[in-house]
């Protein structure tokens, strides 16, 4: 009979079979959602921030630009992060570490020194190292930098290998890295080799410490004079004219008391500034955790202050560096 559809029981067995193994190959269509964002009016463009004329530099994040990501964001906790990492992370601190804001830069001034030209005493405190007294190795030494409000200046850290620091000791040649906030390099400071078993008044024997300022670029030395009683120092340009001169208490160096070393004109007349090394107590006595206070006028010339802020480590290293005591050999 024309017009009648045959029922299921009576289409074919073959097109029964295909239809239950070859289902419909398209999804189904989404299901409909409400959506709640309105989107608003575009906002008007953030101008970098002033400083830096070309934008942020790498690293930084900025929550006023939504196209920047952050690099790291910590799980937990709403506070900023105060230290960017650079070459030389500090370790784990509980407290945040607050840093100078930076400035502008300034005519005349090598970069990375801007800080230090608004400054007319900063503040040298070393990392104490429980593990040099427990294991006598004698390992990097490390400095904060900070100023009357104790905000972060600089860092600095010594970079020498492990059988110069332990083979050769308070004597050792060193290269110290200073780092700015955002963990570059702004300045180099070396102090080579220097035999000591000749003669005290043979130049060879003398202590000296070269400073850079960018990396690569000599604005003046550190060198020690042969004195009797007393440590004392000249402050050299980087043609090796002297400029300035140190001159230390008279005597060892305190036990009990602070230990002040004036920086004077070389005349010795006029008193430019001083670096002053803090009793700490027995902190001080036992252990290489020193605290030193450097002094020099604010409208000094930056270059000069940077070489004072030199000065201030070869008198560490070579008076109130206590390395670990050796073992005996029994």
């Amino acid at each position: 009979m024309s017009g009648v559809v045959p029922s299921a029981s009576e289409q074919p067995a073959g097109e029964t079979e295909n239809q239950i193994k070859s289902p419909d190959p398209r999804p189904d269509a989404p299901p409909d959602y409400s959506t709640h964002f309105v989107v608003g009016p575009p906002g008007p463009a953030v101008p970098p921030p002033a400083g830096y004329p070309g934008g942020l530099p790498m690293g930084y994040y900025s929550p006023q630009q939504p196209s920047t990501f952050p690099l790291y964001q910590p799980t937990g906790g709403t506070h900023p992060i105060q230290y960017q990492p650079g070459k030389y992370p500090v370790p784990y601190q509980s407290a945040p570490i607050t840093w100078m804001p930076g400035s502008i830069p300034m005519p005349n001034c090598p970069p990375g020194l801007e800080c230090l030209a608004q400054l007319d005493n900063i503040h040298v405190l070393q990392h104490f190292c429980p593990l040099e007294m427990m294991t006598h190795f004698e390992t990097n030494n490390r400095y904060d930098i900070k100023n009357n409000s104790d905000q972060m200046v600089y860092i600095v850290t010594e970079d020498t290998d492990d059988f110069t620091r332990n083979a050769y000791r308070t004597l050792r040649p060193f290269v110290l890295r200073v780092t700015d906030c955002t963990g570059r390099e702004i300045m180099t400071m070396q102090r080579p080799f220097r035999c000591t078993c000749c003669c005290f008044c043979c130049p060879s024997a003398r202590q000296e410490l070269e400073v850079q300022c960018p990396p690569g670029v000599t604005i003046g030395f550190v060198a020690e004079h042969w004195n009797l009683c007393r440590a004392v120092y000249s402050i050299q340009n980087e043609k090796k004219e002297n400029v300035m001169r140190v001159r230390g208490p008279c005597s060892t160096y305190g036990c009990g008391s602070d230990s002040v070393f004036e920086v004077k004109s070389l005349d010795g007349v006029s008193s430019i500034g001083s670096v002053i090394r803090r009793w700490n107590g027995m902190l001080s006595a036992m252990a290489d955790a020193d605290h030193f206070d450097i002094h020099f006028p604010l409208d000094l010339d930056v270059k000069m202050k940077a070489m004072v802020f030199g000065a201030c480590f070869l008198i560490d290293f070579m008076y109130f560096e206590r390395s670990p005591p050796q073992r005996s050999s029994r």
